[in-house]
């Protein structure tokens, strides 16, 4: 896999942190020119990581909920690579809370900016992708979208519909040569799970066959492995990095 990436650009959403991080930094790691996104200058600390490392990498400022702002980064990556290969939609949110107490707003905020910008993003790189007659679209999902969760109805939602948009993307590409896939995480060790690591760790824990958190390293190895050449057999696919929570 080493330098496996070469020559690729690749976009990550939601760059600044967590997943979003971890992914960016190994695919730079495997030779990619990476296109940081998130919103204000959040993803500048990993882009300044990846350059200290040798890699090559910017930061684009964008608000993947607001179109223009997505068409405008994607134009700016190919200003400055000349190419898109690779899209990883990894930017989320939760607004999490019980299905009679779920305001409108949170409802709303939750799908915008996890299933709307996925739609939103991908459009945007296709005409490039068509264009090349190649690509990679990755979407980050979860173990969620797929078993549920109390409290998540909004979020467990937005995550189902990237399986059923990743799969009729898959379809109407394929004969370009572009992949569409789903990576679909568990329990992974990141900020956004650090309150409930602190409440609930040995719980947690227990629906996990496989007995531990899992890392942002497990969940960009998965990303990388359906970037490359190696799987260029598969579309249509959704990859699960959950240690066994949901078989």
């Amino acid at each position: 896999m080493l330098d496996s990436l070469r020559g690729r650009v690749a976009i990550v959403t939601g760059a600044s942190r967590g997943i979003g991080r971890g992914v960016a930094r190994r695919l730079a790691s495997l030779g990619a020119a990476v296109v940081a996104a998130a919103r204000g200058n959040h993803a500048d600390g990993v882009v300044e990581e990846v350059l200290a490392a040798g890699g090559q990498a910017i930061a684009v400022s964008v608000d993947v909920t607001e179109p223009k702002a997505v068409d405008e980064m994607v134009r700016r990556a190919c200003r400055e690579f000349g190419r898109v290969d690779v899209l990883v939609n990894n930017a989320g949110i939760v607004r999490d809370q019980l299905a009679l107490r779920l305001t409108p707003a949170d409802w709303d905020s939750v799908i915008a900016t996890n299933l709307t910008a996925t739609f939103t993003c991908a459009r945007a790189v296709l005409r490039q992708m068509l264009k090349q007659r190649s690509g990679r679209i990755i979407s980050l999902g979860s173990v969620v979208g797929q078993m549920g969760n109390a409290g998540q109805v909004n979020y467990a939602a937005s995550k189902a519909g990237l399986v059923g948009f990743s799969k009729a993307l898959a379809r109407e590409v394929a004969s370009r040569g572009i992949t569409v896939n789903v990576v679909s995480p568990g329990l992974i060790d990141t900020d956004m799970t650090a309150a409930l690591r602190e409440s609930s760790h040995g719980a947690m824990l227990s629906q996990v066959p496989l007995g531990r958190l899992g890392t942002t390293e497990d969940v960009a190895s998965a990303v990388c492995f359906l970037a490359s050449d190696e799987a260029s057999y598969i579309t249509g696919h959704v990859l699960a990095v959950n240690g066994g929570m949901y078989m």
